[in-house]
């Protein structure tokens, strides 16, 4: 099965699909980050980095490991998280961001952003996990989950390395565009809506 787009023409899907990959239980620990852009319901550039996570969240704990593969010397000449989190709000350049169980995503940027002291910007997010739920019902020839690694290989997307953060914010971005073809929604809003979800702020009020 090929990975199916948005319909050409009048698309203006647009935002940016986030991943972090963490070295411990804390959201304040990221190590990796993957970011993937969409303009007018295309992906058209993605940028990734390694990163040493804060001091006092830098321990990499063996569970983690075990998932991501990252160990603390891979990222002894990676940036420090202060200049790797302000490259990368840069990059997002005030999007509307989208991830896969959003919670999370956004739980490390804001844990994160407390502890090297740089304040929460005013961003929006949706969730690409809600919108799959509630696009891909549990009826023939659709995935027994949700999980990114199950609608990755749904959506026909070949050789997905789950857990690597650019490969994760891919398929989610890749599942956005999959669900927006499956409601015939034009931009992001009539997904969310088809889906009955909203964008949140990342700045809680």
């Amino acid at each position: 099965m090929s990975v199916a787009r948005a319909r050409l023409g009048g698309v203006a899907i647009n935002f940016t699909a986030i991943d972090f990959e963490t070295a411990n239980g804390s959201p304040a620990s990221p190590c990796a980050v993957g970011l993937v852009k969409v303009v007018d319901g295309k992906v058209v550039d993605s940028w990734a980095t390694l990163m040493q996570p804060p001091m006092g969240h830098s321990y990499f704990h063996p569970g983690n490991i075990g998932v991501h593969g990252i160990r603390e010397s891979d990222t002894w000449d990676s940036p420090t998280t202060p200049a790797a989190f302000a490259d990368m709000l840069d990059w997002i350049n005030g999007d509307v961001l989208v991830a896969h169980n959003a919670a999370f995503d956004m739980g490390v940027i804001r844990a994160t952003l407390e502890v090297i002291g740089r304040p929460i910007p005013a961003l929006e997010y949706a969730c690409s996990l809600s919108i799959a739920r509630q696009t891909y019902k549990k009826e023939g020839g659709v995935p027994e989950n949700h999980r990114l690694s199950t609608m990755a290989e749904f959506i026909g997307i070949q050789d997905f390395n789950h857990h690597d953060a650019l490969a994760d914010a891919d398929a989610c971005a890749r599942l956005v565009l999959h669900a927006a073809n499956r409601h015939d929604a034009d931009d992001l809003a009539a997904l969310l809506k088809a889906t009955k979800q909203v964008l949140k702020p990342l700045l809680k009020p």
